[in-house]
């Protein structure tokens, strides 16, 4: 009270030229605040996920938020996708597919989509992210649970970012050992809810985040794609359908988009953001399915699925509207996967690669 006694006081002995002056100081002091407020937010990104609460958990965190690192110098080509533009650092996202999940957001920017089986037969995507390709909005979902499935698919592209919403109790000491950077919300401040959902279908990630505060990610490198003009011998095929237990991913073949459209359980697989899923190389690598090496289980009790992905198979090639069967190949875990069609490696068309685990 005292203070604001003395304060009074200070202020009716000013003169009047005085009191205008301290109020013109005063007032553009607050539009100075007000207006660099507004250029932080609007600086920011536009991000919708929650304020930062602080330097992110994870392997790169020092006190603070890391500083962003430069991104790859463009040039080249993309040895994920054949197409110009160099390699960028990888962020990997785990994203739905359940009926629920539907529109995604993000999908069509990836580099490569893998469709992997999951509880109950259903499917999740699996898709790999240059930095130098992120998707326009900035934005990947909905994002949800790592499986076993994905560390090997990982370890052929090197230690990257993964972004994925958690995982069962019992996997996550092996998450933590493995060789990548994990990037939950328990690690990472990146993830957002949206309204326009219910959880646990309504999370998503901002990947532009993951790659400025797990800075260290490796860069897109060579994991066995071949990309060049298409082989002799295909068979003109206008629509393929690939099959898990509860799930189907059928690839209609569209030659005025110049790829494959994609529909998923019959009903065409769209984005909140870039229209229908489609790409122009579409793999259906044939897997011996089994059930969770560490005995992981369900809420039901089920031991859940699991999709090797080192070892060898059959594979359908779909690229150009014609049908190659081949084979893959993958004998070292660390390598990359070779696909070969008539003895040769299996040229795919530059862009966008699809690869869908389908249970032999």
């Amino acid at each position: 009270m005292r203070y604001f006694e003395r304060a009074r006081g200070r202020w009716r002995a000013l003169s009047l030229r005085q009191r205008i002056a301290a109020l013109v100081v005063g007032g553009v002091a607050v539009l100075l605040a007000t207006v660099l407020a507004a250029v932080l937010t609007v600086g920011g990104g536009g991000s919708p996920g929650p304020p930062a609460a602080g330097p992110p958990a994870g392997p790169s965190a020092t006190g603070s938020a890391p500083p962003a690192a430069p991104p790859p110098a463009p040039g080249g080509v993309s040895p994920l996708t054949g197409l110009p533009g160099g390699a960028g650092r990888i962020v990997a996202v785990k994203i739905d597919n359940a009926p629920a999940a539907r529109p995604q957001t993000g999908v069509n920017a990836a580099d490569v989509v893998y469709a992997i089986e999951v509880e109950g037969g259903l499917s999740r995507f699996l898709a790999v992210y240059d930095s130098n390709h992120l998707p326009q909005g900035d934005r990947i979902g909905p994002v949800r649970s790592a499986r076993e499935t994905d560390l090997p698919l990982l370890q052929q592209y090197g230690r990257v970012d993964f972004a994925y919403s958690g995982a069962q109790t019992a996997f996550l000491p092996v998450l933590a050992r493995a060789d990548l950077f994990n990037c939950s919300p328990q690690q990472d401040d990146s993830f957002f809810r949206g309204k326009w959902n219910v959880a646990p279908f309504n999370e998503y990630v901002v990947p532009s985040g993951i790659l400025d505060h797990f800075p260290d990610a490796a860069a897109a490198r060579d994991v066995g794609f071949h990309f060049g003009d298409a082989p002799a011998g295909g068979v003109p095929t206008g629509s393929f359908t690939a099959r898990m237990p509860a799930a189907s991913f059928t690839f209609t073949w569209s030659a005025a988009q110049g790829k494959y459209l994609v529909a998923v359980d019959g009903k065409p697989a769209m984005t909140t953001d870039a229209g229908q899923m489609g790409a122009p190389t579409i793999v259906v690598q044939k897997v011996t399915e089994t059930t969770s090496p560490r005995g992981l289980v369900d809420s039901f009790g089920h031991l859940v699925p699991f999709a090797p992905t080192v070892g060898s198979g059959e594979a359908v090639f779909l690229r150009d509207g014609a049908a190659y069967r081949g084979s893959w190949s993958r004998p070292d875990p660390a390598g990359g996967t070779e696909f070969r069609y008539a003895g040769q490696p299996m040229a795919f068309h530059p862009g966008q690669v699809w690869i869908v685990l389908e249970p032999a």
